[in-house]
């Protein structure tokens, strides 16, 4: 399929794990990329695996709204618009409830609420008058509860009620609002994870019983839901948000 031949896409989050797999699943199907995180020499890399005619890498914090206009900018400029947003970066957290500082909690919603809302807010006006989709990454956190994740989920749990709220208030502008929330992903992080336990294997085991469908996801399956939602395919679809989870939050 060439859903995105000619299409502009912006990725954040876009080095790492889903991110990555978003932004080679995008380019697969023709999509012009501006790709979005924090590295530069990691982001360098990525534009030439993509190849530079199709992508381009802007570095910075998603916290800095300047860096949201920056981005959204340089779509514009290198593609001529801005057809769709997929706000994928985020800052992961495990920790008790009484045991996180406000600060660390202030610092978690930053990144991922007001990462989300800065990027939303810079494509908004891009988008209003001529349309678009935006895609944002939730979490099955936000569905569920789940001891030493509480504050992380609360920053899913805001995305997504702030996408049904976007969806409505845009909807009129031709602007669609949904979101992904992936289950248990097998990303480069989860796996050093999953090796750091006592019986790696057994531990695998255990996570995989935890979903009616045997296995863990795959960032690929994470790119597969983003990239309906951000092509004209889901054009009827909006403040929806897609479990991609194996059944996690469906048993």
């Amino acid at each position: 399929m060439r859903r995105f031949s000619d299409r502009s896409v912006l990725v954040t989050g876009a080095t790492e794990g889903i991110g990555r797999a978003i932004a080679f699943r995008l380019a697969e199907e023709g999509a012009n990329l501006t790709l979005v995180a924090r590295t530069q020499s990691s982001g360098d890399d990525l534009v030439a695996l993509i190849g530079q005619e199709k992508a381009v890498f802007v570095a910075g914090d998603v916290r800095d709204p300047e860096l949201a206009d920056r981005a959204v900018a340089t779509a514009e400029e290198r593609f001529g618009r801005l057809d769709a947003l997929v706000n994928n970066a985020a800052m992961d957290h495990t920790a008790l409830i009484l045991d996180t500082p406000v600060e660390d909690v202030r610092e978690l919603f930053d990144v991922n609420f007001f990462g989300t809302l800065n990027f939303m807010q810079a494509a908004g006006r891009a988008m209003k008058g001529r349309g678009g989709s935006i895609v944002n990454l939730s979490s099955r956190l936000a569905s569920i509860g789940v001891p030493t994740m509480a504050l992380y989920s609360a920053t899913k749990g805001a995305i997504e009620a702030f996408t049904r709220g976007a969806a409505i208030e845009w909807a009129a502008d031709g602007i669609r609002v949904n979101a992904v929330a992936p289950g248990l992903t097998a990303t480069p992080l989860a796996e050093r994870w999953i090796e750091s336990q006592d019986e790696p294997v057994s531990f695998r085991r255990a996570l995989e019983d935890t979903i009616p469908q045997g296995r863990l996801g795959t960032p690929e399956d994470v790119a597969a839901a983003v990239a309906y939602l951000a092509s004209d395919e889901s054009g009827h679809v909006t403040g929806a948000s897609i479990p991609v989870d194996g059944g996690y939050t469906a048993a």
